[in-house]
């Protein structure tokens, strides 16, 4: 068993130290925001701040793509891009269609390249 999942004391420290406080977080959030209506300011400007911080990081994933990354040829890149966009309109605006769809491509096209 310790072959798989390696040294077990490390997966304990990893959920002490990053599981439990994160799930505390999301735990107070999730009891905070029950009461918020979904149409309210607050509620579509947050939504309008992490659509421009996605639209952000995949900017900075095309135009300068990190580690492995940068093997993968400009073209794809700008494919993938097409294809998650064209999936988030058809799909009715969904933000996850959209994502799960260009990274499909990205990773068909990188796999068909070798």
């Amino acid at each position: 068993m310790s072959g798989f999942i390696g040294d077990w004391h490390a997966l304990v420290i990893l959920m002490i130290a990053g599981v439990f406080p994160n799930q505390i977080w999301r735990m107070l959030g999730l009891w905070l925001g029950s009461g918020i209506d979904e149409g309210s300011e607050l509620l579509v400007w947050v939504r309008a701040v992490a659509t421009a911080v996605l639209a952000g990081v995949i900017a900075q994933i095309l135009v300068q793509p990190p580690g492995a990354l940068a093997s993968v040829p400009g073209w794809l890149r700008y494919t993938a891009l097409a294809a998650g966009c064209a999936a988030f309109f058809m799909t009715r605006r969904s933000i996850f269609v959209g994502v799960i769809c260009g990274e499909a491509v990205m990773l068909a096209g990188k796999w068909w390249l070798g």
